[in-house]
């Protein structure tokens, strides 16, 4: 059984990997001629002059080395995309220690995605975006921390580090040309409650939109956080998007035709609910619903139905 990755790694000595840029096998060579040409004319000066430089590649060595020692790298929970849209990562590089670190760098697919300066105790959060191509789950790919601070002579970096946020990738809708409505010739309407009416019905989640005339300052009060009130009065139809109405399609086809008549339903506000062969979502409506449906979909397996 393999161990799942972690959620965050402190960059310890054996993490780590440093070796001279082309600027410092060149600063090296030079260092050479300047040796040499000390050694031919027994020249003191040429002498000091060396060991000087000689002496500050030595300190830059390890000003290099501790810019990256003890940083902290973890990752932020990704928002889910639509199986083609880019899915967007955050990697995030914390300084636990009394000193700045400058110039650090995060590579993802051996290029440079960002970089940041960090003062004593300052976190600051690298984004960039990975194409997908198929539903599921997309892991945070691996990424690499680096640096040439301070003179750039040397080249400091991490072992591959495997972050365990991962991205929900949803089907990708299909083309809108199927209403929900009009798919199953044996109709799938029933009854809701009408969002409209004078009715109070009871309290939901603040959503965003709606009027502050309806939230409940008691709860708030209470502790229960920013509720809002719900009315009802009268009844609005709602459908059930079966996975059984579609026939002569293969599963993912069935996939994103039921994507796109979630998306649909949500924005014409009607209560909807999902029927799949591995689970039934009861209809209701909202950001909550339209996610566990999606999800559902997402995470529908691929093998069970043809």
């Amino acid at each position: 059984m393999s161990t799942p990755p972690p959620s965050e790694i402190i960059l310890g000595r054996r993490q780590l990997y440093i070796l001279p840029t082309i600027g410092g096998l060149l600063y090296a060579a030079a260092l050479m001629v300047l040796l040499l040409a000390a050694v031919n004319y027994s020249s003191a000066l040429a002498y000091v002059l060396t060991f000087l430089l000689s002496a500050l590649a030595i300190v830059s060595m390890l000003y290099t080395h501790r810019n990256l020692l003890g940083l902290q790298v973890s990752s932020r929970p990704p928002q889910p995309v639509f199986a083609g849209d880019p899915a967007s990562f955050q990697v995030c590089l914390k300084n636990n220690q009394r000193s700045p670190r400058l110039a650090v760098n995060l590579e993802h697919a051996k290029s440079e995605v960002g970089t940041a300066d960090l003062a004593p105790g300052e976190q600051a959060c690298i984004r960039f975006e990975v194409p997908t191509r198929r539903r599921g789950f997309i892991t945070v790919p691996p990424v690499v921390v680096s640096t040439r601070f301070p003179l750039g002579l040397l080249y400091a970096w991490s072992r591959r580090l495997q972050l365990e946020q991962r991205c929900l990738v949803y089907p990708q809708p299909a083309a809108g040309d199927l209403s929900p409505f009009a798919a199953n010739s044996q109709g799938w309407r029933d009854h809701g409650r009408n969002p409209e009416g004078d009715d109070f019905l009871g309290l939901r989640e603040f959503r965003r939109g709606d009027s502050p005339r309806h939230v409940s300052w008691k709860a708030a009060a209470g502790g229960r956080g920013i509720l809002s009130k719900q009315f009802g009065g009268g009844y609005r139809s709602s459908v059930w998007l079966d996975w059984e109405s579609l026939i002569d399609i293969d599963s993912e086809q069935r996939l994103r035709q039921l994507c796109r008549w979630v998306l649909d339903c949500e924005r014409a506000g009607i209560l909807y609910g999902l029927r799949l062969p591995n689970k039934t979502l009861e209809p209701s409506t909202g950001e909550d619903h339209r996610h566990s449906c999606l999800a559902a979909l997402a995470l529908f397996p691929a093998a069970a139905h043809r």
